[in-house]
């Protein structure tokens, strides 16, 4: 029955069905001081909107006040990306930075933020038992197989980590979409009596924040979505690349890594630059660096680096260009070390990788044959040396993901909402390029753009006053800017 609706809504034009969240409970807020100024409670929700009377799972969420309450316009909702992170800890850890929240957004919105869905304290997702059984499994698997031959203990990992998944999570995975949990944010707007929405989506939040605005068209007073996914291409990809082409390969998050790697090796090789891997060609001082590591692991006091640690690394360090400085010391102590064999290994102490897996696993399409994963590995690598290759395999548990979530969200994008929506995105962004925001602009129907002219990972890892300015006044407003650039506050090797 559900599907003959959707089938008829679609039809004739309307928004589909927002599942049965109009007929779930409210839930109630019992708000208690939780240090350093922020208020804590918990959301009761349902489990399956489909039963929105049935089992309830609870939501831990987080606030922190408007300082001037007599001119409060209402709670600003932010997910902070992932899908995986903790809403409660990164309010707790962001919500007073300056250039992501400044004191004049905070004087009139309730900074309002949770932990969605199969994450953190809300209803977890969990594959082991203990945290000690936890680090040794994931830490065994390398980031990305390097070579061919590495490939098939690879799979089979993802094989044996789906497996655990499912007999220690069970039913819970086949509830975790997005689109679930977009509904929890409608019941949580309701909770705290906000008529329409006011929101602020990070990364992965764009794409909840996408399907938000099309479950929920009416409900919507300002969303600001700050480094933006290609919401079809994230969900089912274009044409028949869902089932052919692995999630951030069709993407083409590879170009954003290797464009963003190029303004790194650029501002570190500039006059005046704080770089310390600056000194000739550093183009051929970064392959012969990777070459170096790759004949024989290097160790040095920040670690053991062979290839794939490396690129790893500065993959990673590509989002955060306050790091950058930090970067270029790691990569010319790595330069200057001698090699050694010995092997390092990282901690992991949270769920965030089983959660990850699980809501997107749950929310998109995925190739199912490794061979596709062999093909792409091999291509990829020609066509983007070095950053490629690691894209291909960055979610292979999806592969072989059995859960699935009946309400997940594909589209369409384009329903006409209440307000426009916002987004932001910096030009060299290697998590969520450019091009991809752009494309996930045009495939929703009000829409503005503004362009920072920065480096980084979302303007929430790069400073730029004058974006926080523009987002904060279509905050206010739900008015769109007329400018449609900004700068940064500071080059990273400044």
């Amino acid at each position: 029955m559900k599907s003959i609706l959707v089938t008829a809504a679609l039809l004739i034009g309307l928004a589909p069905a927002a599942g049965a969240a109009e007929d779930a409970a409210t839930p109630v807020l019992s708000w208690q001081d939780c240090q350093d100024g922020f208020q804590c409670s918990t959301a009761k929700v349902p489990l399956d909107y489909d039963r929105p009377s049935g089992t309830k799972i609870d939501l831990a969420v987080i606030r922190l006040p408007a300082t001037d309450p007599s001119k409060k316009i209402g709670s600003l909702f932010v997910n902070f990306g992932g899908p995986g992170a903790p809403g409660v800890d990164r309010l707790r850890a962001r919500g007073k930075w300056e250039w992501l929240f400044s004191s004049e957004l905070r004087a009139r919105f309730d900074l309002v933020s949770w932990d969605p869905r199969g994450i953190g304290r809300s209803a977890t997702v969990r594959c082991f038992d203990t945290v000690e059984e936890q680090q040794n499994f994931l830490n065994a698997i390398p980031v990305y197989p390097d070579t061919a031959a590495q490939e098939p203990a690879f799979y089979d990992s993802y094989r044996e980590f789906t497996r655990r998944c499912q007999a220690k999570s069970g039913d819970l995975l086949n509830h975790v979409s997005s689109a679930n949990t977009a509904r929890d944010l409608d019941l949580l707007r309701k909770a705290v009596g906000d008529k329409k929405l006011t929101y602020h989506g990070i990364s992965y939040g764009t794409h909840l924040g996408a399907i938000y605005a099309n479950l929920f068209p009416d409900k919507v007073r300002a969303m600001a979505f700050d480094g933006s996914l290609d919401f079809a291409g994230n969900a089912t990809g274009h044409g028949d690349q869902g089932t052919t082409v692995p999630l951030d390969t069709r993407q083409d998050v590879p170009r954003g890594l290797a464009e963003t790697f190029e303004q790194f090796l650029r501002l570190c090789a500039a006059p005046g630059a704080k770089c310390a891997f600056a000194g000739g060609d550093l183009h051929q001082k970064w392959a012969d660096l990777v070459a170096k590591v790759a004949a024989s692991p290097v160790t040095t006091p920040d670690g053991t680096f062979d290839r794939v640690t490396l690129i790893s690394t500065v993959s990673d360090a590509l989002s955060v260009p306050e790091t950058w400085q930090d970067t270029a010391r790691i990569l010319q102590g790595v330069w200057d070390a001698p090699a050694s064999l010995r092997a390092a290994s990282e901690p992991y102490i949270t769920n965030r990788t089983e959660a990850f897996n699980a809501i997107q696993c749950a929310d998109s399409d995925f190739p199912r044959d490794t061979a596709a994963y062999t093909k792409y590995g091999k291509s990829e690598d020609e066509r983007v040396p070095y950053w490629g290759r690691p894209v291909v395999y960055d979610m292979m548990a999806c592969a072989f993901w059995q859960a699935r979530d009946e309400d997940r969200y594909t589209g369409p994008w384009n329903r006409w909402t209440s307000a426009p929506i916002l987004f932001i995105n910096n030009r060299y962004d290697p998590s969520t390029p450019l091009h991809g925001a752009h494309d996930g602009a045009a495939e929703m129907a009000r829409t503005g753009f503004l362009t920072v002219e920065g480096y980084g990972h979302s303007t929430m890892l790069v400073h730029s006053t004058c974006a926080e300015k523009v987002k904060r006044d279509y905050l206010f407003t739900g008015v769109l800017p007329t400018q449609k650039t900004c700068g940064i506050d500071k080059s990273p090797f400044a």
